[in-house]
């Protein structure tokens, strides 16, 4: 058995997804796949437009053979917190051959020198990062300028401009990548390819490998004939399904009105004490929470250079979830302690046995099943989950099941036959 390790949002499943399982199964050689997949919030602070079971559903039916769920104290974090629960989760796993993941520059060398870079931290760079620092440069401003830094004063030359290198997002992640499999010593082999298709960013339908943001963007105007031949055709059935018999597609517009309210009772500490919060930026938060009336204009005025759309989406699913400093402390002293199952095909049980035998990670196939494993900090890590996934379910705008609360408990994973 050989096992090819992914790390995934899957939001939704579209041929690009198809092209980065198939042609990394064929260069590694691996006849195996796992997928460790965020939950209900995303990396980028926003709601997946669909519901993790059906997000996996869409996987398994498209060639993925087990889904894991990454937790969500990692799925809503910065590039290097997400990326070192998944690497973390999958090496946990000890059948995991290689992990694959896909980078604008799809050339090894190069972002391996540089997460080695990053990772060990040479004297010189320190320099750089303190003076960047002093300057008021945020910490991931001051890492970039100072790696550039660094990298030039020590004459690395690539052929890739290294500002598009360090700043394009799945570089980043790429970069975050290695430097997970680094700190924790695994023996998983990194694979990169590189990426296809459309930049995520683009906002219009263009070709068979359209960027996941277009796709979106399609799907909320519930116009899915446009997408029909941009996804599998289980996954479009999927969408379709989802779409006519059960609830409307989500997105982080559709939490406005609990989060400003949220905001407009919060206090300066509360605020302070969210994870990805800095001193000074709650009180342009709080400034605009009271000019605003949609999380799209408050994340447009909020947002600056320094202060990313992204990381200010993340912060508003901080608030909404509870997901403060204490708490990352309290879960960043460890690791994800359990593995939750959310699909799985004849191969993914094969997968899922060898496991077993070979790891002593916790397996949680029933959500119920928490409750037997005397484990404090499982337990909240796990609760925090449900709580996750039953404010998902506040912002669908069908109701009255889609209000529905403890989905976790009721809810199976998907086995395919």
């Amino acid at each position: 058995m050989k096992v090819l390790g992914l790390i995934t949002e899957y939001n939704p499943f579209h041929y690009g997804h198809s092209y980065h399982l198939n042609f990394s199964k064929e260069k590694t050689q691996c006849d195996f796949s796992v997928a460790v997949m965020s939950s209900s919030f995303l990396q980028r602070g926003e709601p997946a437009i669909v519901d993790k079971w059906a997000r996996a559903k869409m996987a398994i039916d498209s060639g993925v053979d087990l889904i894991i769920e990454l937790p969500v104290f990692y799925s809503v974090q910065s590039a290097e917190i997400f990326a070192y629960g998944g690497v973390k989760l999958l090496d946990s796993l000890n059948i995991v051959d290689y992990i694959s993941f896909g980078s604008e520059l799809g050339d090894m060398k190069y972002l391996k020198m540089i997460s080695h870079i990053l990772s060990e931290e040479p004297e010189p760079f320190k320099k750089y990062l303190k003076k960047y620092l002093k300057d008021g440069y945020s910490y991931a401003q001051s890492r970039m300028k100072s790696l550039e830094d660094y990298m030039d004063a020590d004459k690395y030359h690539s052929d890739f401009p290294l500002e598009d290198i360090i700043r394009s997002p799945n570089n980043i992640l790429a970069i975050e990548y290695l430097k997970a499999l680094h700190r924790i010593k695994s023996n998983i082999k990194p694979f990169t390819i590189k990426r296809v298709g459309n930049d995520y960013r683009e906002e219009e339908l263009s070709g068979k490998f359209s960027s996941s943001g277009a796709l979106r963007r399609q799907i909320l105007k519930n116009d899915l004939v446009k997408i029909k031949n941009l996804v599998p055709p289980s996954a479009y059935e999927e969408l379709l399904k989802y779409d006519e018999n059960k609830y409307s597609f989500n997105s982080l517009e559709n939490y406005s009105e609990i989060i400003l309210y949220l905001l407009r009772t919060a206090s300066k500490d509360k605020l302070n004490n969210l994870m990805d919060m800095e001193n000074g930026l709650e009180n342009r938060i709080l400034k605009y929470s009271y000019k605003c009336n949609s999380l799209s204009s408050l994340v447009n005025c909020v947002s600056t250079k320094r202060y990313t759309k992204t990381r200010i989406q993340r912060i508003l699913i901080h608030l909404l979830l509870n997901m403060n400093k204490d708490e990352f402390s309290l879960f960043n002293k460890s690791y994800p302690k359990y593995i939750r199952i959310l699909g799985a095909n004849k191969k993914g049980l094969k997968i899922l046995k060898e496991i077993k035998n070979k790891s002593d990670i916790k397996i949680i196939n029933k959500f119920s099943n928490y409750k037997k494993i005397s484990d404090p900090l499982l337990e909240k890590m796990i609760l925090l989950e449900k709580k996750a996934t039953d404010i998902y379910y506040m912002g669908i705008q069908k109701p009255p099941e889609s209000y529905r609360g403890n989905m976790d408990y009721f809810t199976s994973p998907y086995i395919k036959d």
